[in-house]
């Protein structure tokens, strides 16, 4: 993680895992002792978004920046002006959560000026258990769209390939096959494989890519 870029963005399709990818990392940078920023940039989807876990987070050292209403039960598609706080300021390690699909690549935007090249990672989670990126040629059309909206290019593939609490090693390794040929086809290639704890103990050792085990920090106790 250390190797990563100062200013790390996580992307992909609705339903990929980014959101509890990007609190397990912003988890992981603070265990180490990192001055963590974890930004909600999510304007899409009301549900499973980072600043639900805001409480959480902020108990365990990382700063948490969502919506510029700070209100009991409102929810608006906008973005706090604290955003350029962590990205301006270089004591703190950046994670921007992402919303969904191409349209919530759009919000980078407004913060080209930091996303210089060799300056920041973009990581592109792909479950290959989503129809509309189970295969490389789709992942690949998905991955061209976000990059096209962004302006900005992906650095890296996260294969993330789950079923929620229901994971096992065989989708794992199917999403691997997939996230190989991107890899090879884009020349990009894997930096994280993604699972659940209980599942990552059991991963062949010799996967391209880092075993990154995963707490389910976005699903309650009570859900599947």
């Amino acid at each position: 993680m250390l190797d990563d870029k100062r200013i790390r963005i996580v992307t992909g399709h609705y339903g990929s895992g980014k959101t509890e990818f990007s609190v397990n990392y912003a988890v992981e940078l603070a265990k180490i002792k990192r001055k963590v920023a974890l930004v909600d940039l999510d304007v899409i989807n009301l549900y499973f978004r980072s600043r639900e876990k805001s409480s959480l987070l902020e108990n365990m050292g990382i700063k948490v920046i969502s919506s510029s209403i700070n209100a009991p039960a409102v929810d608006v598609p906008a973005i706090s002006g604290e955003v350029y706080a962590p990205l301006e300021d270089e004591s703190y390690d950046v994670v921007l959560d992402l919303g969904g699909d191409p349209a919530g690549a759009r919000v980078l935007g407004r913060y080209e000026e930091f996303f210089v090249d060799g300056k920041y990672d973009m990581f592109y989670i792909l479950n290959a258990n989503r129809q509309e990126t189970s295969t490389a040629d789709k992942a690949i059309e998905y991955l061209k769209r976000i990059e096209n909206m962004a302006r900005i290019k992906v650095t890296a593939l996260v294969n993330n390939t789950h079923m929620l609490k229901s994971t096992t090693v065989d989708d794992l390794l199917r999403g691997q096959k997939v996230a190989l040929e991107v890899s090879e086809k884009l020349d990009i290639p894997i930096k994280y494989i993604s699972v659940i704890k209980n599942v990552a103990a059991l991963l062949p050792k010799d996967m391209k890519g880092e075993i990154f085990p995963m707490d389910l920090y976005m699903r309650e106790e009570w859900m599947v």
